[in-house]
């Protein structure tokens, strides 16, 4: 429900700075309006006035004195009433005096030794001024209101289907794909609407990812079961060939080189079952003790070591526990443990535990700074020759990291050696 109100609040944001905007471009308009009657009109029209009057003045001094009930022109600013004699400037242009509720604009010019002082009094100017320029402005914005909230509501009829059929979605239980929801509750809108366009292929693609998950689910339990049997099977006659006293010292050394393959096999078809499964509830979480989970793996990969000259050091002061699948951390640490040794000609590969978090160091090849990045991306390999591996075994690591959110470092050099640390944010030492 929150989601789909996102798409609400946003138009009613975008609606709201609509009408923000409008009412501040018409106040500013206005506000420019007065301005421009104040500095222009007003004042240009005191100024032609005064002009008006010197030009008559000249050819008869008996003209007449600018006298309307606005403006009112003195030649002597001892007749002034209005105006403190003190306060009168002495410098030509105009002044502005404020008296009680009224606004008087005082405009002084000199010409042949005389000064014409004219006094305009700008209330009632201004009051027809507010009232022309008020008026007209809550009109304007009273429409553009209207106007704005009418689109606001057919906008709101508009995507409501789109809202609802969002919230129908978002209730889908999609690791059954159950659409009956969309089926039962059908959405009401116009036959033809560009949104019924939108349900149907809703509809449609719902249908086709229910068949294509149903198709992975049969696929990964299928191959589960169908992988294991060949290989287990493979493994007990292995083992029954070790056990004939004739087989040749060659032949023995082959079936190891076998059962090692089939532990591979094994793992890395775990693995990828896992990564494949939509959720990582088929999986079992329990309290697992990383510690143990280092043993077997290192157990299971000194067969990799053959004739190296290799020591194993497995460091652990404390015990890490964290709720995981064994079988996710043994696939994680079985490869990054397996990938040290096989890197690594001769020296030593150093496992411990520091600060909820796994550290694997060993003495090998290194590997130079750039190419540390690539060496997650699938079927990349070192440049060990003696390597057997298919260049995935770190990119699983990769996956696993990112899904079950722990995080993983690499920090390496050439022919110095790497080191790889796995975090368990959430665990706890003992």
């Amino acid at each position: 429900m929150a989601k789909s109100n996102r798409l609400i609040r946003k138009i009613n944001r975008a609606f709201l700075l609509q009408a923000g905007l409008i009412s501040v471009t018409a106040i500013l308009s206005i506000l420019i309006a007065n301005k421009v009657i104040d500095e222009i009109l007003i004042k240009n029209a005191i100024q032609q006035e005064s002009d008006y009057f010197w030009k008559n003045y000249q050819r008869n001094n008996q003209f007449n004195l600018p006298d309307t009930m606005n403006l009112t022109g003195y030649l002597n600013k001892h007749d002034i009433n209005n105006i403190d004699i003190a306060k009168i400037p002495q410098q030509p242009g105009f002044y502005e005096f404020a008296k009680k509720d009224i606004t008087l604009v005082l405009y002084i010019s000199m010409q042949q030794n005389q000064t014409l002082y004219l006094i305009y009094n700008r209330g009632q100017v201004d009051a027809l001024a507010a009232f022309y320029g008020l008026f007209p402005l809550s009109v304007v914005l009273i429409v553009l209101y209207l106007a704005t909230w009418v689109t606001y509501r057919y906008s709101r009829r508009t995507l409501s289907p789109v809202i609802r059929l969002a919230e129908q979605v978002n209730k889908i239980n999609f690791n059954s794909i159950d659409l009956s929801l969309l089926k039962q509750n059908p959405i009401d809108i116009d036959s033809g609407d560009d949104i019924q366009v939108l349900f149907d292929a809703i509809l449609h693609l719902g249908e086709r990812l229910k068949s294509y998950v149903a198709r992975e689910r049969n696929f990964t339990r299928d191959a589960s079961h169908e992988l294991r049997s060949p290989l287990t099977v493979i493994n007990i006659a292995a083992d029954m060939l070790l056990e004939e006293p004739t087989i040749s010292i060659i032949a023995k050394k082959n079936l190891h080189r076998i059962k090692r393959a089939i532990v591979d096999m094994e793992e890395l078809t775990e693995a990828f079952l896992l990564l494949a499964r939509e959720t990582d509830s088929a999986l079992t979480k329990e309290q697992v003790c990383i510690n143990d989970v280092l043993r077997e793996e290192i157990e299971r990969s000194t067969l990799l070591k053959k004739n190296k000259d290799i020591s194993i050091n497995l460091l652990l002061n404390n015990k890490l526990y964290t709720q995981a699948s064994d079988k996710v951390l043994s696939v994680l640490f079985g490869n990054l443990i397996r990938n040290a040794i096989l890197y690594t000609d001769q020296g030593q590969v150093d496992i411990s535990i520091d600060k909820q978090s796994v550290i694997i160091s060993d003495s090998g090849q290194g590997i130079e700074q750039h190419k540390v990045k690539e060496i997650f991306e699938p079927f990349v390999r070192g440049k060990n020759n003696n390597s057997h591996g298919h260049g995935v075994g770190l990119t699983i690591v990769k996956r696993l990291s990112d899904r079950f959110k722990w995080p993983i470092r690499i920090d390496s050099s050439p022919q110095q050696g790497t080191t790889v640390v796995v975090e368990f944010p959430v665990s706890k030492m003992e």
